[in-house]
């Protein structure tokens, strides 16, 4: 039901009556979980504590952040590649990011955001059209040379407001506020992801390349034994079998290397196609580039309390959908109260008849109306339920993300405590292998050992050097996945900056 009110009392009427509905307020789920319930007041994983210098350096290096509780240092992660001190990793993560086709539409997500954002705004203000027309006719007699030809010029100016009284408008805008800052979290969120892969690549490939080294080390010692082996078979010290022994422990070593050899190739590969940067160039920048020091911990991760997950941007992109939704069931419920709107016209009109003219305007305010919805067919409360439902399964996304969050948190602090477990371990039978097969090398060279005791000797050396290869990579692979757990450095503070440029896109 349309009611239209024309007269000053008529109006103030109108206005009593919405101001006073005005005064039912539209309830709304809550906007802003709260992620304690979804916790642990620790983290129960083993801590990792870094070594003193590191950490010091790394404290005296970047300024102390109060954006988190606690003080926790929030630039050690937001300059955590450049704490690396490698230049060649921070070259391959910036290329990596001109290059991601996910920043590039993460950014498309954000102009979208931002303009539903500017719509909804709005939809708050009053509209103004304007309208231009004319038109010429003919009118008199039938008989034409008497007929007196007429030219009609209108110039108007509409406008109309539907006033906010309920705050359904506003509920629309407040959605789409939130979804803005959310697009701003997943931007971050595809940084994180891409400098985390290319990181992980670049350090693939350098473990690769130390592989290759002990392997191509194996091969030459392999075949120096195999050598001395055929002259000693030839003159009578050594039996046919062992020199055959020796031949193919040469050719099963040289076979590793060249099936390591291919496995750095793949890893190059794999690093153009993430960079986009020409071949040439990349294996130029690996072979003059020093190999990269060990993984020091820029992070004392027993500092930081379970509650920094909400810095995660795909935490805080969750907990902003839930607040868009609990604003769009605040929407649906305000349908059904009245709406208010107003609308107004100037018109001035010109007629031109044999030479004369004749001006006239007019203006009208209203009308005033008051639309009141009686009946629907039950269609408000279906879009009320619907509203409420995409609240509730926000809710629980929310809580499933955070949840997910402390999973990735506790399982990279397991894989960091887990490697700086093995690793004073791996370097002693490392160390102690090497010695035994020195001595062995020895004796076989001065007869008191059988080639297959050398041999036997030589794997258990191969397997402790490339145990300690691998364990390396495995800790920097866990400091990455604790960094990329933690939000990479994110802060709400700084969600969405103030002008999205394409250099904001590629910036390291």
């Amino acid at each position: 039901m349309t009611a239209y009110v024309h007269t000053g009392r008529g109006i103030t009427l109108a206005l009593a009556m919405a101001l006073a509905l005005a005064g039912c307020a539209v309830n709304r789920p809550p906007a802003s979980p709260s992620i304690l319930s979804s916790t642990p007041p620790e983290w129960y994983a083993a801590k990792v504590k870094p070594d003193a210098s590191a950490t010091a350096d790394a404290v005296n290096k970047t300024p102390a952040s109060s954006d988190l509780p606690n003080d926790i240092r929030l630039s050690q992660l937001t300059n955590w590649w450049q704490l690396q001190n490698d230049a060649l990793l921070l070259d391959l993560i910036q290329a990596a990011q001109n290059a991601s086709p996910s920043l590039l539409t993460a950014l498309a997500n954000i102009t979208q955001a931002r303009a539903n954002t500017s719509i909804a705004q709005a939809a708050l203000l009053p509209t103004l059209d304007a309208s231009v027309s004319t038109s010429r006719s003919l009118a008199g007699p039938i008989n034409r040379a008497a007929a007196a030809p007429a030219s009609l010029q209108q110039l108007g100016l509409q406008t109309s407001w539907e006033i906010d009284v309920f705050g359904r408008a506003s509920a629309n805008r407040d959605a789409a506020s939130e979804r803005l800052l959310g697009a701003g979290a997943r931007w971050h969120a595809a940084r994180v992801s891409v400098a985390a892969e290319a990181a992980s690549q670049y350090y693939q490939l350098r473990s690769c390349e130390s592989q290759l080294r002990i392997a191509q080390a194996d091969t030459r010692s392999r075949e120096q034994t195999s050598a001395l082996a055929g002259l000693a078979a030839k003159a009578g010290f050594e039996s046919p079998a062992n020199a055959a022994l020796a031949r193919a422990g040469a050719a099963e070593s040289r076979a590793r290397s060249t099936l390591q050899r291919g496995q750095c190739e793949q890893g190059i590969k794999a690093l153009v196609a993430l960079t986009a940067m020409p071949e040439p160039e990349l294996r130029e920048k690996l072979a003059q580039a020093p190999l990269p020091p060990p993984q020091q911990a820029l992070l004392a991760p027993d500092s930081l309390p379970a509650q920094v997950i909400s810095q995660r941007p795909d935490v805080f992109n969750a907990a902003r959908e839930v607040a868009a939704s609990s604003f769009e069931v605040a929407n649906a419920r305000a349908e059904r109260y009245p709406q208010l709107s107003l609308s107004g016209s100037i018109s001035r009109n010109k007629t031109f008849t044999r030479n004369q003219g004749l001006d006239f305007s007019t203006w009208s305010v209203g009308p005033l109306s008051l639309n009141v919805p009686l009946f629907d067919g039950g269609a408000n409360q279906a879009h009320i339920a619907s509203a409420r439902a995409r609240y509730e399964d926000a809710a629980s996304l929310y809580r499933g993300t955070v949840r997910q969050a402390v999973q990735e948190v506790e399982q990279a602090l397991v894989m960091l405590q887990s490697s700086a477990d093995r690793n004073d371990d791996a370097a002693l039978a490392a160390l102690g292998f090497e010695t035994f097969f020195d001595a062995t090398e020895a004796r076989q060279r001065a007869g008191l050992a059988s080639l297959v005791d050398l041999e036997d000797a030589r794997r258990s050396l191969l397997n402790a050097q490339a145990a300690v290869a691998s364990l390396a990579l495995e800790r920097r692979k866990a400091w990455i996945a604790l960094y990329r757990a933690l939000g990479g450095g994110w802060s709400s503070a700084s969600a969405m900056p103030a002008a999205m440029t394409f250099q904001d896109l590629v910036s390291p």
